[in-house]
């Protein structure tokens, strides 16, 4: 159409939205999400072919570089925790000594079958092998050599007595089968409530408590089948009633170690028993020490670098601000690439973190250490950047780390609501000033702190109607002048599909002057000056409006400083949150780990947890069929507590969700091994044998195998410990320390509550 206006399909027109670069270079980034139930092992060998074919018929100015592969991360991980897997078993054999050498053959023989059939099952109920099921099989490892280890060594305790073999494997197994039965359903039961965490937190952990339930029943069934059957071929009687050299140097040692204590305590049984109950309070006093935080900070050598212009800066403006920013990071060797975004996030690469959308004003860095970076080293660096970028003007650059678990905006988050957004915003000062008098917080955002100017343009609809405008034409001249109008579209040559807009001529960002001699034709045709019935305003509004439960509230947020938790914030914030004046209507709640803390530990987890707690004093009272006998076996449960609390203040670890697993976990190994000597000693007094003897001999004969059953699991424990993942360190590190602990101090407190409160025995003779 000659004399209507010009064409233009060149890229010069378009406005720049999103600048990328690697390392300094101007790049193009090509990402790709991977299916679900899809082997990330099996995909990269398929693409990895594929990625190096095309590299070789790039031009020698191009280069492809593949930055981040979370396939190279799994395989990684996998890798560490099978080396952990591989020293937890050369451990758990090398603790089998003490057994002697045919016994030890048996348990050894115990495990790669247990771990089977625990596959198996695990496979069966729809759970693939992955980092959480891995570390579930690790710490399985140490305990399900536990069954084996009790049947075996009872065994041969009746082999040592002088009884032939068969009466040795029927007996033994007979007298230790009920125990081992009640010490595996108290182990399943401790570990079910895991099993159905809700969320986001029960999808994530899952995992872990199936593969030890899975281990553990299959190591009951073979401990009461096939451990008896290879007893029965391979063990031989004893000429000599001490065992080998390990047990005999062992049980000298157990008994010179208590001679002197048990004497005592049971000779002052309420004084013994009131010692641990003082230290029972001082366990759940040390609790309120240690602090809380649900999930840890990630401890992958990434993280990222937000640069929040001034509200409604430009692109070009954004980009001048985070080119200085890499040139900071190019001064430190230890980061390999530093992926920037200009207008907008980086592409997600962690499960939690979503991309942000195209904002001009806005800029994001993606920075990737080397991959054996140690986690200390890359809190360090974030500390230093931090540090450089504090204050920085005209520019809020933040240095933030990968926080695990549910998806948080921040881990403080404090929401005020109301209706009037005046009233809103000024109770949002407020908050903001009081989270900015703690020492703590660190990157705090209110959203009301700096509004947005508008343009706003008022049409006088009087006016509009005598002239014969319709308000609607009003609006489509105005969008086309300022945006453009879509009015179709077409298939170019390369087979791109490209919108038809109809715009005025302007340059790339268009201002105030295209309203200017804009006309408007009335429903004759005719046409009418916009300016003749409309005006041109400024006006303010919010960045944000939020709404949670169709009421609006204004929200203001706070990162923490590197070992601060959010809780302990919170305790110096919540009373001075509380002291706020606030008008009838409006009121606070606090968002962030606090909520997700609630979502994850409330609810149907509690009521998983009492339904899990009655069927545990339920298998108890099945077992003994006395309250006393319950009393009796949990009251070493505090004692592993202290073990387990003393241990995360020393490595300086805070209680979180992976920390309450172990806990959970220790409570179920804790009554296994308390279990077997109260059930021993019932047995005895049933034999006939007098109270304190039957206390003596059951305390003097299941202590040993307790110790085994103990040892090899903080063996097999001690390659997690020492994993630098905080999301599997603080399980083992929990329950090393409560086996410890519950150890040594059941020798004692079990034999002498029993003393004070025998259940009642019928005798069998």
């Amino acid at each position: 159409m000659p004399g209507m206006g010009s064409t233009s399909s060149e890229y010069a027109d378009e406005v720049v939205t999103h600048i990328t670069r690697l390392n300094g270079h101007r790049s193009v980034l090509v990402t790709a999400a991977m299916k679900d139930d899809v082997n990330i092992m099996k995909v990269q060998e398929e693409y990895l072919p594929v990625l190096d074919e095309f590299t070789k018929e790039l031009p020698e100015n191009i280069k492809m570089v593949k930055t981040f592969d979370q396939a190279n991360m799994v395989s990684q991980r996998l890798g560490h925790l099978g080396f952990d897997f591989g020293l937890a078993i050369i451990l758990v054999v090398v603790t089998l000594l003490p057994l002697g050498f045919r016994a030890s053959l048996i348990v050894m023989i115990s495990i790669p079958l247990s771990l089977a059939l625990g596959l198996i099952a695990l496979n069966l109920l729809g759970f693939s092998l992955n980092q959480l099921s891995i570390v579930g099989l690790v710490v399985a490892l140490g305990l399900l050599v536990d069954d084996s280890i009790v049947v075996v060594e009872n065994i041969e305790r009746w082999l040592r007595e002088g009884h032939t073999r068969a009466e040795a494997v029927l007996k033994g197994t007979k007298q230790i089968g009920a125990a081992v039965i009640g010490c595996t359903a108290t182990m399943i039961i401790a570990f079910l409530p895991l099993a159905f965490l809700p969320d986001v937190a029960g999808e994530f952990i899952r995992s872990l408590p199936m593969a030890i339930i899975t281990s553990v029943l299959a190591s009951m069934v073979v401990a009461l089948t096939l451990v008896p059957f290879l007893g029965s071929k391979m063990l031989k009687t004893h000429t000599h009633s001490g065992g080998n050299f390990f047990l005999k140097n062992l049980q000298k040692f157990l008994t010179f170690c208590y001679k002197d204590i048990m004497p005592w305590a049971l000779k002052w049984p309420k004084v013994t028993i009131g010692i641990s109950i003082v230290l029972s309070f001082f366990a759940f006093f040390l609790f309120t020490q240690t602090g809380f935080k649900l999930f840890p900070t990630s401890e992958k050598p990434m993280f990222l670098i937000n640069v929040k212009m001034p509200l409604q800066a430009n692109i070009l403006e954004s980009d001048r601000v985070t080119k200085i920013v890499e040139e900071e990071l190019k001064n430190h060797p230890e980061i390999v690439y530093y992926t920037s975004n200009v207008g907008k996030g980086n592409p997600q690469i962690y499960y939690n973190v979503h991309q942000q959308d195209v904002k001009p004003d806005f800029a994001q860095i993606f920075v990737q250490l080397d991959d054996e970076a140690d986690p200390i080293a890359k809190g360090k660096l974030i500390e230093k950047l931090r540090t450089k970028f504090k204050e920085f003007p005209y520019a809020k650059i933040e240095v933030k780390d990968f926080e695990q678990g549910t998806a948080l905006e921040a881990n403080v988050v404090v929401r005020i609501f109301g209706e009037d957004p005046s009233v809103l915003r000024n109770l949002s000062f407020e908050v903001e000033n009081i989270l900015r008098q703690n020492r703590g917080t660190v990157y705090i955002n209110n959203e009301l702190n700096v509004y947005k100017s508008d343009v706003k343009i008022n049409i006088n609809k009087d006016k509009a109607r005598t002239l014969g405008v319709l308000t609607s034409d009003v609006d489509k001249v105005i969008r086309m002048a300022i945006a453009g109008l879509t009015v179709g579209d077409y298939i170019d040559n390369r087979g791109d599909a490209r919108n038809v807009v109809i715009t005025l001529p302007r340059n790339k960002f268009s201002s105030l002057d295209v309203l200017n001699n804009l006309y408007v034709n009335n429903i004759q045709g005719l046409p009418v000056l916009v300016s003749q019935i409309a005006e041109v305003s400024f006006e303010t509004s919010p960045t944000a409006i939020n709404h949670f439960n169709k009421s609006r509230f204004a929200k203001v947020t706070s990162l923490t400083k590197k070992g601060v938790l959010a809780n302990d914030i919170l305790k110096e914030v919540i009373p001075k949150l509380d002291k706020l004046k606030m008008p009838p209507g409006y009121y606070y709640k606090l968002a962030g780990e606090v909520e997700s803390e609630g979502d994850t530990l409330g609810g149907n987890f509690l009521s998983i947890i009492l339904l899990s707690n009655f069927l545990f004093v339920a298998v108890l009272l099945l077992q003994f069929k006395t309250f006393k006998g319950i009393i009796i076996v949990l009251s070493i449960i505090p004692l592993g507590i202290l073990g387990g609390v003393i241990s995360l203040l020393l490595v300086g670890d805070p209680m979180s969700l992976v920390a309450i697993i172990g806990f959970i976990g220790l409570s179920g190994i804790q009554v296994k091994n308390s279990l077997l000597v109260v059930d021993f000693t019932n047995q005895l007094r049933a034999e006939g044998y007098a109270l304190d003897e039957a206390i003596n001999i059951a305390s003097e004969t299941r202590f040993l195998p307790v110790v085994l059953t103990s040892i090899t699991a903080i063996c097999g424990l001690i390659p997690l410990a020492m994993n630098p993942n905080p999301q599997i360190a603080p399980l083992a590190i929990v329950l090393i320390g409560g086996l410890v602990s519950s150890t040594i101090l059941s020798r004692i407190i079990t034999p002498v509550l029993y003393k004070l409160i025998p259940p009642k025995i019928e005798t069998n003779i």
